[in-house]
């Protein structure tokens, strides 16, 4: 596992200059991925984007400094790249939930963030199928959410968009005007250094003219690597980009292109059943 590997060694380049400034672009050249690839890589691997791990160590590593030695909170804030000891005891009460002040003049519980590690095995029990599609450009109708990715909310929020549009019958009434693929969930517009990114339940435009307001997209002509999701909603959706992003892209010669991602909802039963099928579709390139 080639990519697992050269994660640890990004790992280990973060750790080492984290009172340094650190860029993306000079992170993932470590990891020998581009910017877009490494971001979505580290994202599904540890579920934190990389800039929010490099904040919760920076600030681990701060606390432990200052409630152990005789620093200055303000000399403290500048060797972490904060660019003044206000934004940083904003960030530090944020994670610790006490002023920086108060863990340097009192004995108190801070939470700590560890280095991250990564077990590298080959899971050679289960197979993984897929397919390469060449797909012309097509364009989709929908409706989109932006949200952020801090923590973990986007998954939140997606449920959350998913459970409405089914509740108030727009996923209904865009499934009926859907093409051969179904019902899309597309994830595109992604913005590492605001932490969100852009949802949109779609369904690929067709002849059929809408019978309500939609957003309008287009997809560009491209590589996508197909992946099919055998299992009941939600549950199965996760497992298998797990699998992709810790199995899948580190054992073959492809990465992601960048771009939108897509899971795909052809299948018209209830989400729920247990051997409903979907698929996950993400843009790649030979490396």
């Amino acid at each position: 596992m080639e990519g697992l590997q050269r994660m640890i060694e990004s790992i280990d380049f973060i750790e080492n200059r984290l009172d340094n400034e650190l860029l993306i672009d000079e992170i993932a050249k470590v990891a020998c991925m581009s910017k877009f690839h490494y971001q979505r890589m580290f994202s599904m691997l540890t579920g934190y984007s990389v800039s929010e791990y490099i904040r919760n160590r920076r600030l681990t590593v701060a606390a432990q400094e200052l409630s152990h030695g005789k620093v200055k909170v303000i000399d403290i804030a500048l060797k972490y790249q904060y660019e003044s000891p206000e934004s940083f005891s904003k960030a530090f009460r944020k994670i610790h939930g006490i002023s920086p002040m108060h863990a340097k003049k009192y004995s108190q519980s801070l939470k700590a963030y560890p280095k991250l590690s990564f077990q590298i095995q080959m899971k050679g029990d289960v197979e993984m199928e897929y397919k390469i599609v060449e797909k012309d450009a097509f364009r989709v109708l929908g409706k989109s959410i932006r949200t952020p990715t801090d923590q973990g909310e986007h998954h939140k929020a997606i449920a959350t968009f998913w459970s409405e549009s089914n509740q108030n019958g727009f996923a209904a009434e865009l499934g009926q005007m859907s093409g051969s693929m179904g019902l899309l969930g597309i994830c595109a517009e992604f913005d590492e250094k605001q932490e969100n990114l852009t949802y949109m339940i779609a369904a690929e435009k067709t002849d059929q003219e809408p019978h309500m307001e939609l957003e309008e997209k287009a997809i560009e002509a491209g590589t996508w690597a197909v992946f099919p999701v055998n299992g009941p909603m939600p549950g199965a959706m996760p497992k298998a980009w797990e699998r992709i992003f810790s199995e899948w892209f580190p054992s073959t010669g492809y990465e992601h292109a960048g771009g939108p991602e897509m899971e795909v909802y052809p299948d018209e039963r209830d989400p729920s059943t247990e051997d409903y099928y979907s698929e996950i579709w993400i843009k790649v390139i030979q490396k």
